[in-house]
């Protein structure tokens, strides 16, 4: 019976109700040690009852570091179904346990050499989603985890993001996490979660009377309830603890002194006893198949178990594992054994298990001096720990080092550290590493790599300036050095094409830092000497011929006069091997900077559809973005509303804050569009809020989302609140970015109705300099616009003419209905209401059939103005799309006759919660059944 814990079971028992009525769901429960998290997981059980089937696991300290090792246990029931998620999830998941894994031995494997494609993390996150529902699809299903701060990241990873993604599959995913300084799960973790706070006194008076007896002297009593401080853990075990130092602890934090009590309770036990704990406590999966052989190694037999068990210390689990009463247990039993006497022990597993990463972690934790081999061991698992997506691979490669008796082989495997412990995410120790390695190395290779750590921890900080700065010096440094370096290092390097990798990094720091940064860049790139059969040469000519004109400077020499289409750099870059989408994501979005927006629809959807099909998530929020971008600029709103929603779902997934911001701020131009103020206010809100952990500088999403917020100011008749966002976006820092370049027509036409037309010019200037160098019809369309706005007046006229004729030969659909509004206006403004109602109307057609009702509402009032009723919206048109955007992308998809098993592999869900939004789908549109889908989207 659980004690004073009624808020925590009412929030358990609402999340067991939503898994058991069709719906998911997570819960977090948080508190410090021994407050009765497990208690409460325990009662969780009891309550899901037969109705649902549970699987259950715990994070083990010395697990941390090893990849997917909880995953892998709490996942163990449903392996035999596999075969039932998409190809790419399962086998990133088979990557993940190593079950589908061909090692390859990377011996000397060297940092320059680009490594084998990772799993996708993201991949293997949504694989535990899929298989989670497939676990759930005959009853509910809840999924217990405790002491989530000792999971390792790779596992905690996956389970975040399959809650995130929890809908409709029946399960309730319950977690419990220590709270204590240190503990890597205190940062918050994006799930709903219950603080377990201490008993009330009258709560803990209870169980320590349950607990202590009757007969417990009422000195004793209220010392031990000042002590426990309503701590469950402590009432129960302080009144055991025996030996002098549990009467002189009061002085220490209350977990040092339940583990003190803990020690006394161990001390008592045979000393055979104590040895085979202590190896249970050391070896991570509890299973006696390695502890009862380990033990065997040490002297100690099955049958000093016994006392163990009779003190209520472990248990043997059915499955044959030992558990432990509680996980300080374990804890206090690691603290207490003398150094050697651990590394002994460690040394015992280690020769119990067959030969893997389990075994090389135990050998290496018993180490005590150089040793080659075991580094050399380590190193191959640190790289299939890269290989299958998870983290640790910085850990395995910084002891390999601190192990190589070579000084050089060392310094090497402190780069891999390093490089690694970047690609983890941990900024301030790749940094320690990386300057450790450059302490002990001449080698320019080796400082360039490290430099591309810095670098790399400089960008995510928000310090572009300095990232860029790094990577194009160690670029230059590559580039330019005899120093090459040996077969052995680095086999079949050709520098340029380092130099060129290392550029095109710096190229997205300067984009962020500033014009003339970028400009710098690609001066440089157009001059490599590279070869048509590398795979980064199309891309390193394209960027410059494309990009430099764009910012009206001349293309670099090298760079050919006339930009080809970017299809052919494409096929040229997959015939010199590029590994497709990753290697062309910045040639897709290179497209979009000179208003080739046509070739970004194309290559962008080409790009995000084979991404999806081989399963390479990460790249997809970029792309997503870029062909977002495109379909918006082509007045696909709803297409581009659907694209970016899923990219914005997939960058949340991954981490990736960037894109966040980015998609954010696109989605509350979107909004803008139609007037969905609170939406655009707060998607915009979202945008410039979203930095990262660790960054300081402006958001990413920055420019977008001041566009976003200007465009609704625009709509909503608020020139001056436009103007002022405009002119500091197209004339300030990130001037040169797409969004600051598509809003210049904007902040003319906010100028002008200010009264104020100087304060456009000089962004006019650079943007008729842009529509040169873009040489496509919809872009001098838009010149025109802003000349006809511009004045003189006696121009405006043909000047919106010609406009109106290149709208003509374009799909631009809101752009042109803009400029017939404007041409409309000035018509009325000249008293020429007769001219102006076909063009206002025109426009008034394009608006109400777009959705984009603040323009629907000035066209009609200009409409009006002219003498002409305007048409009454008709109910379709005044309401927005009855669908949200995840149901018209399902409903779509359906309507084409793909199953919801295909549906759910293509968008990443599972069967079930597509199931659910087209349940949801059905009767907003009317019909019953998706044979009527066709013929209703």
């Amino acid at each position: 019976m659980l004690y004073g814990r009624e808020h925590e079971q009412v929030a358990v028992d609402g999340l067991l109700a939503r898994a058991r009525d069709g719906g998911a769901g997570a819960l977090l429960l948080r508190g410090e040690a021994g407050i009765g998290k497990t208690a409460l997981l325990d009662d969780a059980v009891a309550r899901a009852g037969t109705a649902f089937r549970v699987i259950r696991a715990a994070g083990v300290e010395y697990e941390a570091e090893l990849p997917f090792a909880g995953l892998s246990l709490l996942l163990a029931p449903g392996l035999d179904r596999l075969d039932v998620l998409p190809g790419p999830q399962r086998r990133a998941l088979e990557a993940a346990f190593g079950l589908g894994e061909a090692p390859e031995d990377p011996a000397a494997a060297p940092s320059a050499t680009p490594a084998p494609a990772p799993a996708d993390r993201l991949l293997v996150g949504l694989a535990t989603l899929g298989l989670l529902a497939e676990l759930a699809a005959d009853q509910p299903l809840l999924c217990v985890l405790d002491d989530v701060q000792w999971l390792d990241r790779a596992s905690l990873d996956a389970l975040l993001l399959a809650a995130r993604r929890l809908q409709a599959e029946g399960v309730a995913l319950l977690l419990a996490a220590r709270t204590e300084p240190g503990a890597s799960v205190d940062r918050q973790l994006g799930l709903p979660e219950v603080r377990v706070t201490g008993l009330a006194e009258a709560d803990a008076t209870r169980l320590l009377a349950e607990r202590a007896g009757p007969d417990l002297p009422a000195a004793v009593r209220d010392r031990l309830l000042a002590e426990a401080a309503g701590n469950p853990l402590a009432l129960t075990e302080l009144p055991v603890a025996t030996g002098p130092q549990a009467h002189t602890a009061g002085g220490l934090p209350l977990t040092s002194r339940l583990l003190i009590a803990f020690h006394g309770q161990v001390t008592g036990l045979p000393p055979a006893t104590q040895t085979l704990l202590l190896v249970a406590a050391a070896e991570e999966s509890g299973e006696l198949d390695v502890l009862l052989p380990a033990a065997a190694a040490l002297g100690v037999g099955a049958e000093h178990l016994a006392p163990g068990e009779e003190s209520g210390l472990v248990t043997v689990t059915p499955d044959r594992r030992i558990a432990f009463r509680h996980p300080l247990l374990r804890s206090a039993i690691l603290q207490r054994a003398p150094h050697h006497q651990r590394l002994t022990v460690h040394r015992a597993v280690a020769g119990a298990l067959p030969d893997g990463d389990r075994r090389t972690w135990h050998l290496a934790l018993a180490a005590t001096a150089p040793d080659a081999a075991l580094a050399d061991a380590l190193e191959r698992t640190a790289v299939r720990t890269g290989r299958r997506g998870g983290h640790g691979g910085a850990a395995a490669y910084e002891r390999a080092a601190r192990l190589t008796p070579d000084r050089d082989a060392a310094t090497r495997r402190l780069v891999l550290a390093a490089e690694a412990a970047t690609e983890e995410g941990e900024l301030e120790r790749a940094e320690a590493l990386a300057d450790e390695a450059a302490a002990r190395t001449d080698s320019v290779l080796a400082h360039a790599l490290l430099d591309h750590v810095r670098a790399t921890a400089h960008f995510w900080r928000g310090s572009y300036p300095t990232a860029y700065r790094l990577l194009l010096d160690a670029a230059l440094a590559l580039a330019t050095s005899s120093d090459a370096p040996d077969a052995s290092d680095a086999p079949d390097v050709v520098e340029p094409a380092h130099a060129a990798r290392m550029l095109f990094q710096a190229f997205h720091a300067a984009w962020y830092a500033g014009e003339e940064p970028v400009a710098e860049v690609l001066d440089r790139l157009a001059a490599l000497p590279l070869g048509d059969d590398d795979p980064v040469a199309p891309l390193a000519r394209y960027l410059p011929a494309a990009v430099l004109p764009a910012l009206g400077r001349p293309a670099a020499a090298a760079a050919p006069a006339a930009l080809r289409p970017a299809r052919e750099a494409v096929e040229a870059a997959r015939r010199a091997g590029a590994e497709s989408p990753a290697d062309l994501v910045q040639l897709c979005g290179a497209t979009l900077v000179l208003g080739r927006d046509e070739e970004t629809v194309d290559l962008g959807g080409e790009l995000v559809a084979e991404a999806r099909a081989k399963g390479t998530l990460g790249v997809m929020p970029t792309l997503q973005f870029f062909l977002a971008e495109a379909e918006l600029f082509h007045g696909r709103h709803a297409d581009a509303e659907l694209t970016a929603t899923e990219a914005l779902d997939l960058a949340r997934d991954t981490g990736q804050h960037q894109w966040v911001s980015q998609l954010s701020a696109l989605l509350a131009y979107l909004a803008a569009l139609d007037g969905r103020t609170e939406r655009c206010t707060e998607l915009a809100t979202t945008a410039l809020a979203t930095t990262g952990p660790q960054t300081a500088a402006p958001a990413a999403g920055r420019p977008w989302a001041h566009w976003a917020l200007a465009l609704l100011d625009l709509g909503q008749g608020r020139a001056a609140g436009a103007a002022d966002r405009l002119q500091a976006l197209t004339t300030g820092p990130h001037r040169h970015h797409v969004s600051a370049t598509r809003a210049v027509p904007d902040l003319v036409e906010a100028a002008v109705r200010l009264g104020t037309p100087d304060r456009a010019a000089e962004a006019y200037e650079r943007f008729a300099r842009w529509t040169t160098a873009a040489d496509r019809p919809w872009a001098e369309a838009l010149r025109l616009r802003c000349q006809a706005l511009l004045g003189p007046d006696e121009l405006a006229e043909p000047a919106y003419r010609a406009a109106l004729d290149l709208h003509a030969t374009t799909h631009r659909p809101f752009e042109q209905a803009r400029t017939a509004l404007l041409y409309g206006e000035w018509l009325r403004r000249t008293r020429r209401r007769t001219d102006a109602r076909p063009h206002l109307t025109a426009a008034l057609e394009v608006f109400d059939r777009l959705a984009a009702h603040p323009w629907s509402t000035r066209a009609r009032t200009e409409l009006s103005a002219t003498g002409t009723p305007a048409p009454t919206p008709q109910p379709s048109q005044a309401l927005p799309n009855p669908l949200t955007p995840q149901e018209l992308q399902i409903a779509r998809l359906a309507a084409q006759g793909l199953t919801n098993r295909d549906i759910a592999a293509q968008l990443f869900l599972s069967p079930r919660t597509v199931a659910h939004h087209l349940y949801k789908a059905y009767p907003k549109l009317g019909i019953t059944s998706r044979t009527a889908l066709p013929t209703t989207l």
